[in-house]
């Protein structure tokens, strides 16, 4: 399912239109973003929690070079971890 099969889903299951769906997914994104980048996490209960990580720097290969060290830069990304409801659901 992409994004839009999932704002026209929405549209149907809530009764909204299209575009009232899209501005609800918009801004839930937008709020994700948001409060990851300042920091916090978001816990949706039965269905997981969406926070940030921070990856330190490590040294790597450079691909177009396998004898070549390089240094890969610290750097933060997303996490998602499962609820118990979604991981039974899926069962």
């Amino acid at each position: 399912m992409n994004k839009a099969e999932l704002i026209a889903h929405l549209a149907e299951v809530a009764g909204v239109s299209k575009k009232q769906s899209e501005d609800i997914v918009e801004g839930f994104v937008a709020a994700v973003i948001k409060t990851l980048k300042s920091g916090g996490e978001v816990t949706i209960a039965g269905f997981g929690t969406f926070s940030a990580k921070q990856r330190a720097a490590r040294t790597g290969v450079n691909p177009q070079k396998p004898t070549e060290k390089i240094q890969i830069a610290a750097v933060v990304v997303p996490k998602f971890k499962a609820g118990k409801n979604l991981k039974d659901a899926l069962k």
